[in-house]
């Protein structure tokens, strides 16, 4: 009996499924690039809002701290937008003319809030508190890094489940005293007698033979001192409630 297939459909029979595993593969690698691109983000993209609010100036030229505006962001979930009250607090001495500032004047003449556009819009699915974060020693660069130097506010990072898991698994990568949580330009000490020093003036305990040398060996003394149990951070609870 001759036979049916010739030998080179057996190569031809093993490329075609080496060929659709291998295409499989693709598709899901650009599938997940694909979703953490700022395409999908939206990382980089300001959205339009009612008024262009420019934290370059408020906060890095006039040294406006973060809690004037986001007033809550120590007390509860929310970091809050500030009321039209606030805004007014200056504005009603400086920029009384500005057309820019036309709907905040609106705002406040109206007695009708300003609606802003979230930047960072989490899914409904996902919790996450601000209080539970900066008061642990986590600052608002860590999420928000590159915001004091926006004219228009973006979202400057992608919030993806595994960008925020990397910070729970290893919080000794950014944390860091409390009271520098809301400078945007603090760096970890770059000596041992820098260390010291911050450690002393926060009234941070070490051990005097084993100052830390880096912010890995800093962030490990302030999870401790912080009491952040690390090994509850990666529980599917805390987020998703």
């Amino acid at each position: 009996m001759p036979q049916v297939f010739k030998r080179h459909h057996n190569t031809v029979a093993r490329a075609t499924i080496f060929g659709g595993l291998l295409a499989l593969v693709g598709l899901v690698l650009a599938g997940s690039n694909i979703t953490r691109s700022p395409w999908m983000t939206r990382a980089g993209e300001p959205p339009d809002q009612p008024v262009p609010f420019s934290h370059k100036h408020h906060y890095e030229e006039l040294g406006i701290d973060c809690r004037y505006c986001h007033w809550s962001v120590t007390q509860s979930a929310h970091a809050g937008v500030p009321s039209t009250e606030v805004c007014m607090t200056c504005h009603s001495q400086i920029w009384t003319n500005s057309p820019l500032l036309q709907p905040v004047r609106d705002s406040y003449n109206n007695d009708k809030p300003l609606v802003w556009n979230k930047v960072n819009n989490l899914p409904e699915f996902v919790y996450f508190n601000h209080s539970a974060h900066v008061n642990k020693g986590i600052s608002c660069a860590t999420c928000h890094q590159g915001i004091e130097k926006m004219h228009l506010t973006a979202k400057s990072q992608p919030f993806s489940m595994w960008w925020c898991l990397d910070c729970h698994r290893n919080p000794e990568k950014h944390i860091r005293p409390k009271e520098e949580v809301f400078n945007m330009y603090y760096q970890t000490p770059r000596n041992p007698e820098e260390m010291k020093a911050m450690l002393d003036k926060y009234n941070i305990p070490y051990d005097p033979n084993a100052i830390p040398r880096n912010q890995i060996e800093l962030g490990r003394l302030l999870v401790k001192h912080y009491n952040i149990h690390k090994e509850q951070l990666s529980d599917c609870s805390i987020c998703h409630r």
